[in-house]
């Protein structure tokens, strides 16, 4: 849960307006709403069931098929759609974006943000990227839950001229909906999790469809004989498709160099399989597991198993 204090202070932004209401988008409102960050609440989504949803569940008090109808008197805009319809979501709410709101997003790239964003951007208001990296395998406005951002850390990109007061505001807000916030540049984001999150998802994709192509094992014995790890590999892949499609095409340059490195690093793994090299093995294995204990003493993971990944527990993106 978020601090007592958080929801006895007066909300950051008079009209919050989500564009897109799935797993974050959703979170996100569900969070605002718990703790009173903003006074009103909107959305817009494309999909009437969506939009449906999130009205159904008391999620926003407005929903929209207009993305311009929702950011209207919006003093803070998220953008919460797949990057790659950013551009077309930038062009059609910029002539309605009010003088001094902030506008940023929850993608999971950010120099491709900046490219497909940053030019539609009216003077006046305030462009201060974002990406919350917290997530589940989840979709839909049904998906999301309040404490999906709890200790998990949020980054920010601003651009060098964002302006200060601005910047504070949207970081005060992540840290009350429970973030840790971490100021960076756009492309060493995109660097960090390359590693970190793109490539993790990429091998999972590929381990998975691997076993699933694999003609001397049927489907059924696949999922019959399934071990921890290749279990923790297709929840990562039963991910949003159209979300991470668009990860890989506009991060493309820094997940190619993360994955040169990696192919790099695996084959010299074959080769010590190849060669029966036990210490080339037992040494790397050793180096791996105090990396998964860093990470369970830094609060990023829970040390138990959860291949379910369910509730606050859920594994960051």
């Amino acid at each position: 849960m978020s601090a007592p204090a958080a929801a006895l202070a007066p909300p950051l932004y008079r009209r919050l307006a989500l564009i897109g209401i799935g797993l974050i988008g959703s979170s996100i409102a569900r969070v605002a709403r718990r703790d009173g960050l903003a006074g009103e609440i909107v959305c817009a989504a494309k999909s009437e069931a969506s939009r449906d949803a999130a009205l159904k569940l008391g999620l926003v008090g407005a929903a929209y098929a207009d993305p311009a109808a929702a950011v209207a008197g919006a003093d803070l805009v998220i953008l919460c759609t797949p990057v790659g319809a950013y551009a077309e979501i930038a062009a059609a709410i910029a002539p309605h974006l009010a003088p001094g709101a902030t506008l940023s997003d929850v993608g999971s790239v950010k120099q491709a943000v900046f490219r497909a964003v940053g030019p539609h951007v009216p003077p006046g208001v305030h462009f201060i990227p974002g990406h919350p990296v917290a997530g589940t395998e989840q979709s839909g406005p049904e998906a999301g839950f309040a404490e999906l951002f709890l200790n998990r850390w949020c980054i920010l990109t601003p651009p060098a001229d964002a302006d200060a007061a601005a910047l504070e505001r949207l970081a005060e807000f992540w840290r009350r909906c429970g973030s840790k916030v971490e100021i960076m540049e756009a492309g060493h984001h995109d660097l960090v999790l390359a590693i970190t999150s793109h490539v993790p998802h990429l091998i999972a994709y590929n381990i998975v469809a691997t076993a699933a192509d694999l003609e001397t094992v049927t489907q059924s014995e696949v999922i019959k004989y399934s071990a921890g790890g290749f279990r923790d590999f297709t929840r990562i892949a039963a991910s949003d498709p159209t979300m991470w499609r668009d990860v890989f095409l506009h991060n493309r340059e820094a997940v190619l160099e993360m994955l040169g490195r990696f192919v790099e690093d695996l084959t010299a793994l074959q080769r010590a399989i190849r060669w029966g090299d036990g210490k080339t093995l037992f040494d790397l294995f050793t180096r791996t597991r105090a990396v998964r204990r860093a990470i369970i003493d830094a609060g990023q993971e829970v040390n138990q198993p959860d291949f379910g990944r369910t509730g606050a527990a859920a594994a960051p993106e």
